[in-house]
Protein backbone atom coordinates (compact mmCIF):
# COMPACT_ATOMS: atom_id res chain seq x y z
CA UNK A 1 0.00 0.00 0.00
CA UNK A 2 2.93 2.48 1.22
CA UNK A 3 4.41 2.58 -2.86
CA UNK A 4 1.20 3.41 -3.44
CA UNK A 5 0.23 6.34 -1.40
CA UNK A 6 3.88 7.43 -2.43
CA UNK A 7 2.64 7.27 -6.24
CA UNK A 8 -0.48 9.27 -5.48
CA UNK A 9 1.41 12.02 -3.17
CA UNK A 10 3.82 12.70 -6.18
CA UNK A 11 1.45 12.80 -8.89
CA UNK A 12 -0.60 15.44 -6.14
CA UNK A 13 2.30 17.44 -5.31
CA UNK A 14 3.91 17.62 -8.74
CA UNK A 15 0.10 18.57 -10.11
CA UNK A 16 -0.02 21.31 -7.26
CA UNK A 17 3.37 23.10 -7.97
CA UNK A 18 2.50 22.86 -11.67
CA UNK A 19 -0.67 24.66 -12.10
CA UNK A 20 -0.02 27.71 -11.00
CA UNK A 21 2.77 27.97 -13.59
CA UNK A 22 0.16 27.17 -16.13
CA UNK A 23 -2.28 28.96 -15.30
CA UNK A 24 0.29 32.54 -15.73
CA UNK A 25 0.62 30.45 -19.29
CA UNK A 26 -2.78 30.43 -19.72
CA UNK A 27 -3.25 33.92 -18.83
CA UNK A 28 0.01 35.19 -20.82
CA UNK A 29 -1.51 33.19 -24.04
CA UNK A 30 -4.76 34.59 -23.35
CA UNK A 31 -5.89 31.27 -23.47
CA UNK A 32 -9.17 32.26 -21.47
CA UNK A 33 -12.64 30.68 -21.14
CA UNK A 34 -14.84 33.80 -21.48
CA UNK A 35 -18.40 33.98 -19.91
CA UNK A 36 -21.24 33.02 -22.37
CA UNK A 37 -25.10 32.21 -22.48
CA UNK A 38 -24.56 28.51 -22.26
CA UNK A 39 -22.29 28.75 -19.91
CA UNK A 40 -22.28 28.77 -15.53
CA UNK A 41 -18.91 30.71 -15.11
CA UNK A 42 -19.57 34.68 -14.54
CA UNK A 43 -16.42 35.76 -15.25
CA UNK A 44 -13.33 35.12 -18.02
CA UNK A 45 -11.20 31.99 -16.76
CA UNK A 46 -7.77 30.87 -18.13
CA UNK A 47 -7.74 27.15 -19.43
CA UNK A 48 -5.44 24.03 -20.43
CA UNK A 49 -5.76 23.32 -16.99
CA UNK A 50 -5.01 19.51 -18.23
CA UNK A 51 -1.35 20.58 -18.85
CA UNK A 52 -1.17 20.09 -14.78
CA UNK A 53 -3.02 17.06 -14.48
CA UNK A 54 -1.27 15.19 -17.46
CA UNK A 55 2.09 16.37 -15.57
CA UNK A 56 1.15 15.06 -12.50
CA UNK A 57 -0.23 11.75 -13.39
CA UNK A 58 3.11 11.13 -16.23
CA UNK A 59 5.82 11.68 -13.34
CA UNK A 60 3.90 10.40 -10.92
CA UNK A 61 4.45 7.23 -13.63
CA UNK A 62 7.62 7.96 -14.53
CA UNK A 63 9.10 7.74 -10.91
CA UNK A 64 7.37 4.00 -9.99
CA UNK A 65 10.10 2.87 -12.61
CA UNK A 66 12.39 3.58 -9.43
CA UNK A 67 10.10 1.93 -6.29
CA UNK A 68 10.54 -2.13 -5.98
CA UNK A 69 7.13 -3.07 -5.75
CA UNK A 70 5.97 -1.17 -8.89
CA UNK A 71 8.47 -1.47 -11.04
CA UNK A 72 7.49 -4.59 -12.86
CA UNK A 73 4.60 -2.95 -13.82
CA UNK A 74 6.74 -2.27 -16.55
CA UNK A 75 8.22 -5.00 -16.95
CA UNK A 76 5.52 -7.20 -18.01
CA UNK A 77 3.83 -5.31 -20.40
CA UNK A 78 3.83 -2.32 -22.89
CA UNK A 79 1.10 -1.36 -21.43
CA UNK A 80 2.63 1.68 -19.05
CA UNK A 81 4.19 3.01 -23.04
CA UNK A 82 1.12 2.78 -24.68
CA UNK A 83 -1.13 4.65 -21.90
CA UNK A 84 1.76 7.51 -21.64
CA UNK A 85 1.61 7.93 -25.69
CA UNK A 86 -1.90 7.75 -25.79
CA UNK A 87 -2.56 10.52 -22.59
CA UNK A 88 -0.06 12.40 -24.83
CA UNK A 89 -1.95 12.30 -28.23
CA UNK A 90 -5.07 12.55 -26.12
CA UNK A 91 -3.78 15.90 -24.22
CA UNK A 92 -2.56 17.33 -27.03
CA UNK A 93 -5.78 16.82 -29.19
CA UNK A 94 -7.29 18.10 -26.61
CA UNK A 95 -5.06 20.92 -25.87
CA UNK A 96 -5.91 22.07 -29.69
CA UNK A 97 -9.19 21.93 -28.66
CA UNK A 98 -9.02 24.73 -25.84
CA UNK A 99 -7.14 26.75 -28.07
CA UNK A 100 -9.18 26.37 -31.88
CA UNK A 101 -12.43 24.98 -30.72
CA UNK A 102 -11.98 22.24 -32.99
CA UNK A 103 -15.11 20.32 -35.25
CA UNK A 104 -16.94 17.65 -33.04
CA UNK A 105 -15.83 14.84 -35.91
CA UNK A 106 -12.21 15.75 -35.70
CA UNK A 107 -12.41 15.36 -32.00
CA UNK A 108 -14.25 11.53 -32.55
CA UNK A 109 -11.23 10.57 -34.68
CA UNK A 110 -8.75 11.66 -32.31
CA UNK A 111 -10.29 9.58 -29.59
CA UNK A 112 -10.41 6.94 -31.44
CA UNK A 113 -7.00 7.35 -32.72
CA UNK A 114 -5.68 7.18 -28.67
CA UNK A 115 -7.75 4.27 -28.21
CA UNK A 116 -6.37 2.33 -31.04
CA UNK A 117 -2.87 3.36 -29.51
CA UNK A 118 -3.94 1.42 -26.28
CA UNK A 119 -5.39 -1.01 -27.93
CA UNK A 120 -2.03 -2.21 -29.97
CA UNK A 121 -0.04 -1.31 -26.39
CA UNK A 122 -1.84 -4.49 -25.21
CA UNK A 123 -4.80 -2.73 -23.49
CA UNK A 124 -7.66 -4.79 -24.32
CA UNK A 125 -10.84 -6.41 -23.42
CA UNK A 126 -9.46 -10.07 -23.92
CA UNK A 127 -11.89 -11.60 -21.37
CA UNK A 128 -15.28 -11.37 -19.88
CA UNK A 129 -15.37 -13.03 -16.67
CA UNK A 130 -18.06 -15.59 -15.55
CA UNK A 131 -18.83 -17.33 -12.75
CA UNK A 132 -17.22 -20.40 -12.63
CA UNK A 133 -15.21 -19.37 -15.85
CA UNK A 134 -14.31 -16.81 -18.63
CA UNK A 135 -15.14 -16.60 -21.87
CA UNK A 136 -12.00 -14.51 -24.15
CA UNK A 137 -12.72 -12.68 -27.48
CA UNK A 138 -10.93 -12.30 -30.18
CA UNK A 139 -8.62 -9.33 -31.67
CA UNK A 140 -11.82 -8.11 -34.11
CA UNK A 141 -14.29 -8.28 -31.44
CA UNK A 142 -11.88 -7.03 -28.64
CA UNK A 143 -10.62 -3.71 -30.34
CA UNK A 144 -14.31 -2.62 -31.24
CA UNK A 145 -15.16 -3.04 -27.49
CA UNK A 146 -12.37 -1.69 -25.86
CA UNK A 147 -12.53 1.40 -28.07
CA UNK A 148 -16.16 2.25 -27.78
CA UNK A 149 -15.65 1.87 -24.41
CA UNK A 150 -12.15 4.51 -24.41
CA UNK A 151 -14.64 6.69 -26.32
CA UNK A 152 -17.53 6.54 -23.80
CA UNK A 153 -15.66 7.21 -20.84
CA UNK A 154 -13.65 10.27 -22.66
CA UNK A 155 -16.65 11.14 -23.35
CA UNK A 156 -18.29 10.82 -20.26
CA UNK A 157 -16.25 13.05 -18.41
CA UNK A 158 -15.68 15.64 -20.90
CA UNK A 159 -19.83 15.98 -20.50
CA UNK A 160 -19.54 16.42 -16.35
CA UNK A 161 -17.32 19.22 -16.99
CA UNK A 162 -19.60 22.00 -16.15
CA UNK A 163 -19.39 23.22 -12.98
CA UNK A 164 -16.34 23.99 -11.16
CA UNK A 165 -14.52 21.13 -9.78
CA UNK A 166 -16.94 18.92 -10.67
CA UNK A 167 -15.44 16.71 -13.25
CA UNK A 168 -11.80 16.47 -10.72
CA UNK A 169 -14.42 15.67 -7.73
CA UNK A 170 -15.73 12.87 -9.38
CA UNK A 171 -13.49 11.08 -11.25
CA UNK A 172 -11.13 11.36 -8.02
CA UNK A 173 -14.29 9.49 -6.22
CA UNK A 174 -14.40 6.67 -9.60
CA UNK A 175 -10.54 6.18 -9.03
CA UNK A 176 -10.37 5.66 -5.60
CA UNK A 177 -13.32 3.20 -5.31
CA UNK A 178 -11.47 1.68 -7.99
CA UNK A 179 -8.29 1.83 -6.90
CA UNK A 180 -9.75 -0.40 -3.58
CA UNK A 181 -10.84 -2.76 -6.36
CA UNK A 182 -7.82 -3.58 -8.16
CA UNK A 183 -5.56 -3.20 -5.04
CA UNK A 184 -7.83 -5.64 -3.69
CA UNK A 185 -7.15 -8.14 -6.85
CA UNK A 186 -3.52 -7.82 -6.90
CA UNK A 187 -3.55 -9.42 -3.39
CA UNK A 188 -5.38 -11.94 -5.07
CA UNK A 189 -3.14 -12.41 -8.16
CA UNK A 190 0.06 -12.12 -7.04
CA UNK A 191 1.60 -9.06 -8.62
CA UNK A 192 0.53 -5.40 -9.32
CA UNK A 193 -0.56 -4.05 -12.25
CA UNK A 194 -1.28 -0.70 -13.73
CA UNK A 195 -5.00 -0.02 -13.19
CA UNK A 196 -4.08 0.38 -9.61
CA UNK A 197 -1.31 2.38 -10.59
CA UNK A 198 -3.23 4.66 -12.79
CA UNK A 199 -6.09 4.64 -10.21
CA UNK A 200 -4.03 6.05 -7.57
CA UNK A 201 -2.01 9.11 -9.65
CA UNK A 202 -5.93 9.59 -11.10
CA UNK A 203 -6.40 9.84 -7.19
CA UNK A 204 -3.41 12.47 -6.44
CA UNK A 205 -3.60 14.82 -9.96
CA UNK A 206 -7.44 15.45 -9.29
CA UNK A 207 -7.49 16.29 -5.60
CA UNK A 208 -4.47 18.54 -5.59
CA UNK A 209 -6.70 20.47 -8.80
CA UNK A 210 -9.02 20.78 -7.10
CA UNK A 211 -7.19 23.01 -4.79
CA UNK A 212 -7.41 25.50 -7.87
CA UNK A 213 -10.72 24.00 -9.71
CA UNK A 214 -13.49 23.95 -6.92
CA UNK A 215 -15.67 27.12 -6.84
CA UNK A 216 -15.05 29.72 -7.31
CA UNK A 217 -12.33 28.13 -9.94
CA UNK A 218 -9.02 30.13 -10.83
CA UNK A 219 -8.04 27.83 -13.80
CA UNK A 220 -10.62 25.57 -15.73
CA UNK A 221 -9.33 21.98 -16.68
CA UNK A 222 -10.30 22.42 -20.39
CA UNK A 223 -10.60 19.14 -22.85
CA UNK A 224 -6.83 18.72 -22.54
CA UNK A 225 -8.00 17.97 -18.75
CA UNK A 226 -11.41 16.14 -18.88
CA UNK A 227 -10.57 14.09 -21.81
CA UNK A 228 -7.51 13.07 -20.42
CA UNK A 229 -8.97 12.04 -17.11
CA UNK A 230 -11.95 9.80 -19.38
CA UNK A 231 -9.08 7.83 -20.99
CA UNK A 232 -6.99 7.08 -17.76
CA UNK A 233 -9.97 6.24 -16.23
CA UNK A 234 -11.06 4.01 -18.85
CA UNK A 235 -7.87 2.12 -19.48
CA UNK A 236 -7.66 1.76 -15.79
CA UNK A 237 -10.87 -0.69 -15.81
CA UNK A 238 -9.80 -2.31 -18.71
CA UNK A 239 -6.81 -3.21 -17.36
CA UNK A 240 -8.40 -4.13 -13.83
CA UNK A 241 -11.04 -6.20 -15.41
CA UNK A 242 -10.67 -7.01 -19.12
CA UNK A 243 -7.63 -8.58 -18.72
CA UNK A 244 -7.52 -10.96 -15.94
CA UNK A 245 -5.78 -13.89 -15.90
CA UNK A 246 -7.14 -16.97 -17.76
CA UNK A 247 -9.05 -19.21 -15.20
CA UNK A 248 -9.09 -16.48 -12.48
CA UNK A 249 -12.97 -16.39 -12.93
CA UNK A 250 -12.98 -20.24 -11.74
CA UNK A 251 -11.89 -19.69 -8.01
CA UNK A 252 -14.94 -19.75 -6.12
CA UNK A 253 -15.79 -16.83 -4.08
CA UNK A 254 -12.94 -14.91 -6.07
CA UNK A 255 -15.10 -14.34 -9.06
CA UNK A 256 -17.30 -11.67 -7.46
CA UNK A 257 -14.15 -9.79 -8.04
CA UNK A 258 -13.56 -10.34 -11.28
CA UNK A 259 -17.71 -10.56 -12.06
CA UNK A 260 -18.83 -6.83 -10.39
CA UNK A 261 -15.91 -4.14 -10.43
CA UNK A 262 -16.96 -2.39 -13.54
CA UNK A 263 -20.21 -1.38 -11.79
CA UNK A 264 -17.83 1.15 -10.04
CA UNK A 265 -16.95 3.59 -12.31
CA UNK A 266 -20.16 2.70 -14.46
CA UNK A 267 -22.26 3.60 -11.56
CA UNK A 268 -20.09 7.04 -10.72
CA UNK A 269 -20.00 7.96 -14.30
CA UNK A 270 -23.84 6.84 -14.79
CA UNK A 271 -25.31 10.57 -14.49
CA UNK A 272 -23.19 12.24 -17.09
CA UNK A 273 -23.46 8.72 -19.36
CA UNK A 274 -27.30 9.47 -19.02
CA UNK A 275 -26.98 13.28 -18.88
CA UNK A 276 -25.02 12.75 -22.53
CA UNK A 277 -27.92 10.46 -24.25
CA UNK A 278 -30.71 13.21 -22.80
CA UNK A 279 -28.61 15.38 -23.79
CA UNK A 280 -28.44 14.13 -27.76
CA UNK A 281 -32.31 13.42 -27.61
CA UNK A 282 -33.00 16.34 -26.31
CA UNK A 283 -31.07 18.47 -29.03
CA UNK A 284 -32.24 15.79 -32.09
CA UNK A 285 -35.90 16.51 -30.86
CA UNK A 286 -35.09 20.11 -31.35
CA UNK A 287 -33.21 19.72 -34.87
CA UNK A 288 -30.06 21.58 -33.31
CA UNK A 289 -26.33 20.17 -33.63
CA UNK A 290 -26.03 17.23 -30.97
CA UNK A 291 -22.73 18.75 -29.71
CA UNK A 292 -23.70 22.67 -29.43
CA UNK A 293 -23.67 23.12 -25.51
CA UNK A 294 -26.88 24.18 -23.50
CA UNK A 295 -27.23 24.92 -19.78
CA UNK A 296 -29.91 21.84 -19.77
CA UNK A 297 -27.55 19.19 -18.39
CA UNK A 298 -28.20 17.95 -14.79
CA UNK A 299 -25.98 20.17 -13.01
CA UNK A 300 -27.72 22.90 -14.53
CA UNK A 301 -31.11 21.82 -13.06
CA UNK A 302 -29.65 21.16 -9.73
CA UNK A 303 -28.59 24.97 -9.90
CA UNK A 304 -31.81 25.41 -11.23
CA UNK A 305 -33.96 23.78 -8.49
CA UNK A 306 -32.31 26.28 -5.61
CA UNK A 307 -28.56 24.88 -4.82
CA UNK A 308 -25.51 27.01 -5.43
CA UNK A 309 -22.94 26.60 -7.44
CA UNK A 310 -20.78 24.90 -4.49
CA UNK A 311 -23.78 23.19 -2.83
CA UNK A 312 -24.46 21.38 -6.88
CA UNK A 313 -21.60 20.08 -6.91
CA UNK A 314 -21.35 18.78 -3.77
CA UNK A 315 -24.86 16.96 -4.65
CA UNK A 316 -23.34 15.44 -7.47
CA UNK A 317 -20.25 14.54 -5.52
CA UNK A 318 -22.47 12.66 -2.76
CA UNK A 319 -24.25 10.51 -5.28
CA UNK A 320 -21.09 9.32 -7.10
CA UNK A 321 -19.63 8.70 -3.45
CA UNK A 322 -23.07 6.84 -2.97
CA UNK A 323 -22.44 4.65 -6.22
CA UNK A 324 -19.00 4.14 -6.00
CA UNK A 325 -19.53 2.72 -2.22
CA UNK A 326 -22.15 0.40 -3.25
CA UNK A 327 -20.36 -1.10 -6.20
CA UNK A 328 -17.45 -1.92 -3.53
CA UNK A 329 -20.01 -3.21 -0.70
CA UNK A 330 -21.86 -5.18 -3.39
CA UNK A 331 -18.25 -6.43 -4.32
CA UNK A 332 -16.91 -7.58 -1.12
CA UNK A 333 -19.95 -7.85 0.88
CA UNK A 334 -22.35 -9.57 -1.13
CA UNK A 335 -26.30 -8.45 -1.65
CA UNK A 336 -27.32 -9.17 1.47
CA UNK A 337 -25.05 -7.24 3.74
CA UNK A 338 -26.34 -3.87 1.74
CA UNK A 339 -29.71 -4.69 0.30
CA UNK A 340 -31.42 -2.58 3.54
CA UNK A 341 -28.74 -0.25 3.62
CA UNK A 342 -28.94 1.13 0.30
CA UNK A 343 -32.36 2.14 0.39
CA UNK A 344 -32.03 4.40 3.35
CA UNK A 345 -28.93 5.93 1.94
CA UNK A 346 -31.01 6.55 -1.40
CA UNK A 347 -34.48 8.14 0.11
CA UNK A 348 -31.91 10.63 2.35
CA UNK A 349 -29.89 11.69 -0.46
CA UNK A 350 -33.14 12.42 -2.67
CA UNK A 351 -34.32 14.62 0.16
CA UNK A 352 -31.16 16.51 0.28
CA UNK A 353 -30.76 17.01 -3.88
CA UNK A 354 -34.55 18.29 -3.11
CA UNK A 355 -34.40 20.39 -0.39
CA UNK A 356 -34.32 23.50 -1.74
CA UNK A 357 -37.63 22.80 -3.38
CA UNK A 358 -39.17 21.30 -0.30
CA UNK A 359 -37.76 24.07 1.95
CA UNK A 360 -39.32 27.12 -0.47
CA UNK A 361 -42.94 24.65 -0.95
CA UNK A 362 -43.36 24.40 2.96
CA UNK A 363 -42.30 28.36 3.26
CA UNK A 364 -45.11 29.00 0.60
CA UNK A 365 -47.27 26.84 2.76
CA UNK A 366 -46.55 28.44 5.72
CA UNK A 367 -46.86 32.06 4.48
CA UNK A 368 -50.23 30.95 2.56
Amino acid sequence: MIPYLIEGLLAGVITFVITPAVLRTARRLRLIDQPGDRKVHEHPTPTLGGAAIFAGVLGGGAAAMFLPHLVNVFHRSSEPVGIAIGAAVIFLLGALDDVRDLPAPVKLSGQVFAAGILFLAGIKMQFVLLPGGYYSLGDDVSVIVTVAWLVVMMNAVNLVDGLDGLAAGIVAIAASAFFVYTFKLTEVIGYANSASLISILLVGATLAFLRYNFHPARIFMGDSGSMLLGLLLGAATIVGVGSAPPGFGARGSEVFLAYFPLLIPVAVLALPVLDGVLAVIRRARRRREIWRADKEHIHHRLMQLGHGHRQAVIVMYVWSALAAGAGLAFTFLGAGEVIFGLPVAVAALVLYTLFPVLTRALQERLGG
